[in-house]
């Protein structure tokens, strides 16, 4: 791959920004937007939170824009005339370059720029490091080529995080209509915690559950010579995220103690996030012959009153979890704990029969695998966005030798409505 430095003649020209005085900028828009630093950038253009109407330095719409202090190397393209702080470079395309090619060429040197920053206290580079800093320059329809196919990568992952969102707004709409209207029709009646269906009842936890167990204290490493121990970061809502596991080497007694069964319940029962200690997830043999954490408490249901599932779904709901954090109790380190007579105080809406619940819990499940394939397609372009940058960038590969008929097919949105 042809290379040049970013300095050279009809590559770029870099401007390196200053801070305006205070009394300059705003928050009600008046004057030019104003950009300080990476807080400003979104996927690929800056979200104007500032404006100034005295500014000193100035980018042009379609300038590259890089954070040059803390951190180093971050880019986004500007949309529009704007006003930059000393916390941004606004890097102007020359004829010889492509402004997206531009762009994809510096976000793959964000690493080297990294390296060549300096300071104690903010890392920054300066406008000497910028000019001096080789990108790769091929010809023109082939720069053209490569930023248009980076391009459509970058915005089919943001088609689906948007419907991730999408998804998410949707299971929370559907968990404020089934714990309070149910599946039925029928009226309704007002209960502490707020109206459900009128053959429903409000119990406390305490009454459906047979036991509740704190889990082992003993120290857990990522060693996998152990057996598997679940801690908070593998509880999520209504379901264990075995991705990050540690392990804990216990006797055969002690470990049958806090060996998990499928379907039970997991509460977290310490956290400096409120919203988290209303998170537990239900237990469903992986990974095989998982124990608990102390931090975590085992709850086993009776499963002839209650689906696990459906429990777990209510509590991770907004009326769940405001009931969970109006019940916690603050602690002198600033988080939050849990107990097992909290949790058995809980209340918790039932329908009159195991069915009802199993058939809410088949929607929100619906809801659930939708959220995590979006979230895997995110996770799969962004993997491929990194491969291709890498490889397009030291020219590895070249965009005429690969089979795009998955990107040129129909948009991941269109297929999914």
């Amino acid at each position: 791959m042809p290379m040049t430095r970013l300095g050279d003649p009809g590559v770029a020209e870099v401007l390196l920004g200053q801070s305006p005085p205070s009394s300059a900028y705003n928050d009600e828009g008046e004057g030019l937007p104003f950009f300080q630093g990476k807080a400003d950038f979104g996927l690929l253009h800056p979200v104007a939170r500032n404006w100034c109407t005295a500014g000193q330095k100035f980018a042009r719409s379609g300038d590259v824009l890089m954070s040059v202090r803390a951190p180093v190397g971050d880019v986004n393209i500007a949309t529009e005339d704007c006003v930059i702080g000393r916390g941004i470079a606004a890097i102007r395309a020359g004829r010889h370059i492509d402004q997206w090619f531009l762009f994809f060429a510096l976000l793959h040197s964000g690493p080297v720029l990294q390296s060549r920053a300096t300071g104690t206290t903010f890392a920054s580079i300066n406008r000497a490091t910028l000019i001096d800093l080789e990108i790769p320059l091929p010809p023109r329809r082939e720069q053209e080529a490569i930023s248009h196919l980076l391009r459509e990568v970058v915005q089919r992952g943001a088609e689906e995080q948007v419907l991730v969102v999408h998804a998410q707004n949707l299971k929370r709409a559907a968990m404020r209509a089934l714990f309070t209207k149910g599946l039925r029709g029928e009226a309704q009646k007002e209960t502490e915690i707020g109206p459900v269906p009128e053959n429903w009842e409000v119990v406390n936890f305490g009454s459906v559950r047979e036991r509740l167990q704190y889990g082992t204290s003993t120290r857990c490493t990522y060693d996998p010579e152990g057996m598997p121990v679940l801690r908070i970061p593998n509880i999520e809502p209504g379901r264990v995220n075995a991705s990050d596991l540690k392990f804990g080497k216990l006797s055969d007694e002690e470990a049958s103690r806090y060996r998990l069964a499928d379907g039970d319940l997991i509460f977290i029962r310490t956290n400096g996030v409120l919203e988290r200690l209303g998170s537990c997830a239900v237990y469903a043999g992986q990974p095989e012959s998982a124990l608990f954490a102390s931090y975590l408490i085992r709850a086993q249901l009776n499963r002839e009153k209650v689906d696990p599932y459906f429990a777990a779904f209510f509590y991770g709901s907004e009326t769940g979890t405001g009931i969970v954090a109006g019940r916690a109790t603050p602690a002198a380190d600033g988080k939050y704990n849990l107990n097992t007579g909290t949790i058995d105080s809980l209340p918790l809406p039932l329908p009159p029969t195991l069915d009802e619940q199993r058939e809410i819990v088949a929607i929100l499940d619906a809801i659930d695998r939708k959220i995590e394939l979006h979230r895997r397609k995110r996770a799969v372009l962004d993997e491929l966005f990194k491969a291709l940058l890498h490889k397009l960038m030291t020219g590895e590969i070249r965009v005429a030798d690969l089979d795009l008929s998955a990107l040129n097919a129909k948009p991941v949105a269109e297929v999914a409505a």
